[in-house]
């Protein structure tokens, strides 16, 4: 067999971590290291191919097309190996299993559990990345948080409970945007995409009343959705964004949002188990609909229904 070349596996870790994260800051604190340690891992990463991997100021730093490519693949790999590790039986409490949208998790979730956990340091938290179905025993999951339309909030074997409305709106790199920026002007863009929800740009144009949606001059899907709204912030076209997974992108200014935000046709539900969930699951649905109501509303959208300014 051929001796496989291999980049340096400290580095790929590196820059898979800010490729899910798309901020140095957050990639650091996941890895326990300094920002300046990933930023020098990247770096080399860069060196050792011969390509870049990143580009930009480093207060809005973001991947370029072939690192948006090797991030994409990276995931996926280390997801496998993390599942294949033979695991030690923890110590101290089970952790409280939270499953969640991957991308919420990450943009919203994660940033916000430091105060969760000040105030029940007694109940540690496992968040586990999923978009898909769950058994509440068989997967050892405490609380679920899915996306949901609107009165779908019956379900057999769990207790629904919205605690966030969903908004959402077209987000792109500030230098792809312009004051006074109109609808045609958005749709002339190149569109971008996530598997994970193909149907992003037609669910949002049935919420302006806009039926003929216009072909794109081009389109590019990828594979999550944090993938693509950093192929957003990389400048390679226009993507939907849930207010909920672009809000710190928005403030940081690595997005921008031309049109604003409208409500969309789903809410953002903890699922507990219908024969009662635990004492601790019930204290993090609690903490999430606090959470929920205390989230900034976004800017409304610019366009009335008709699509007009």
């Amino acid at each position: 067999m051929a001796r496989r070349q291999l980049p340096p596996l400290n580095a790929l870790r590196a820059f898979e971590a800010f490729g899910r994260h798309g901020r140095m800051t957050l990639a650091a604190e996941e890895l326990c290291v300094t920002h300046g340690a990933v930023s020098r891992q990247i770096r080399q990463l860069e060196d050792h191919l011969g390509v870049a991997l990143t580009e930009g100021p480093r207060s809005r730093l973001r991947m370029t097309e072939a690192g948006l490519k090797l991030a994409q693949a990276l995931t996926p790999a280390f997801d496998q190996i993390a599942a294949a590790s033979p695991r030690r039986a923890p110590d101290g409490p089970r952790p409280l299993v939270v499953s969640c949208l991957p991308t919420f998790a990450m943009k919203w979730l994660i940033p916000r559990l430091p105060g969760f956990q000040a105030t029940h340091p007694e109940i540690p938290v496992r968040v586990a990345e999923s978009n898909g179905p769950f058994d509440f025993k068989a997967d050892g999951v405490d609380l679920a948080i899915r996306m949901r339309p609107i009165g779908d909030d019956r379900s057999d074997d769990s207790e629904v409970t919205p605690f966030m409305d969903h908004f959402h709106g077209p987000v792109m790199a500030p230098e792809r945007a312009r004051a006074g920026m109109d609808l045609a002007e958005v749709l002339a863009l190149p569109r971008l995409l996530t598997r994970t929800f193909v149907e992003s740009w037609s669910d949002w144009a049935l919420g302006l009343a806009v039926e003929d949606l216009p072909a794109p001059a081009s389109e590019q899907e990828f594979d999550h959705y944090f993938y693509m709204l950093e192929a957003a912030a990389a400048g390679l076209g226009v993507a939907i964004g849930p207010w909920a997974f672009v809000q710190r992108d928005l403030a940081s200014g690595r997005l921008v949002a031309p049109l604003g935000f409208i409500p969309g046709r789903s809410r953002i539900v903890a699922l507990t188990p219908i024969e009662g969930g635990s004492p601790r699951a019930l204290a993090f649905r609690d903490w999430l609909l606090a959470e929920g109501a205390s989230t900034p509303l976004p800017p409304q959208a610019a366009c009335d229904s008709r699509g007009g300014r």
